[in-house]
């Protein structure tokens, strides 16, 4: 007897360090019961210190590798992360389109990586517009603050109701629905907020974990929760669950003793 596992596709960028972009996606989908496949855009030399270089993979390929799998494997769920310029971002929205009209409501949660956790640019000045054409694609984008801020425009919202203003507004730009991830700017809680297709607004508050190994925690969220929406009654409850997960995740992140600078979190605490 079989028993197909829900099979997630992540399109993003490769961190050869191991903790951010394609492989912390695929850890991810592991972690929480699906089976990933990658298409990559990009690869960076790069490690917990930061990146030193990034090399964009041809356009005509990435869709190339993205038309290949999709011809042989049924995607229950996407994950779009980095994608770095104009020219990839317009030819992962094409794809998607395609993989829409295979699939019809195919979940696609999008992830507009703009700057790694140790700060360094992962996306051209002149991509944000291309961005936001991929946005219109997504069923949920899950940009952080500073992500939100440059999105709009904007600064950085400072308290909860701007956060919550900024996500209504980033839906306004056509994804169905919006996670604002708040990790960046309260020192005591981990404060998320969730619009759902509806307009209704969920305000998700979770520990903030005491780590400096928080390599990868947005790559690692947006794909769990695409790993989770197949397997869940609803968006909320896949968001919900991520967030738990990518906190026992933190929790155990100090555990890893990965490289010098911020360590990637423990995608497999629950198993290891």
């Amino acid at each position: 007897m079989t028993s197909r596992p829900p099979v997630a596709l992540t399109i993003a960028g490769s961190d050869p360090s191991g903790g951010a972009g394609i492989q912390a996606d695929l850890k991810s989908f592991s972690a929480l019961g699906a089976y990933g496949m990658s298409v990559i855009v990009a690869l960076t030399a790069q490690s917990t210190q930061g990146v030193t270089g990034v090399h964009a993979v041809p356009a005509d390929f990435v869709k190339l590798q993205l038309d290949t799998v999709a011809d042989d494997v049924r995607i229950d769920a996407v994950k779009v992360g980095m994608l770095g310029t104009a020219e990839l971002a317009d030819a992962v929205a094409s794809g998607l389109d395609d993989l829409r009209r295979r699939y019809p409501g195919l979940p696609i949660v999008v992830d507009p990586v703009m700057v790694s956790t140790s700060g360094s640019r992962l996306l051209a000045e002149d991509a944000v517009a291309a961005v936001k054409r991929v946005l219109t694609r997504a069923s949920l984008a899950t940009p952080n603050l500073p992500e939100a801020a440059v999105l709009l425009g904007e600064p950085q919202a400072s308290d909860l109701d701007g956060m919550v203003d900024q996500a209504r507004r980033i839906k306004d730009l056509g994804p169905e629905r919006v996670l604002v991830k708040g990790g960046h700017g309260h020192p005591v809680e981990a404060t998320d907020v969730f619009v759902d297709a509806d307009g209704t607004v969920t305000i998700l508050r979770g520990r903030r974990i005491d780590t400096a190994n928080t390599h990868g925690t947005g790559c690692s969220l947006s794909s769990a929760i695409a790993a989770l929406t197949p397997q869940r009654d609803s968006w909320l409850d896949a968001v919900r669950d991520a967030k738990d997960w990518l906190t026992g995740a933190l929790e155990h992140a100090d555990s890893l003793d990965i490289g010098r600078g911020p360590g990637p979190v423990h995608h497999f605490y629950r198993t290891w």
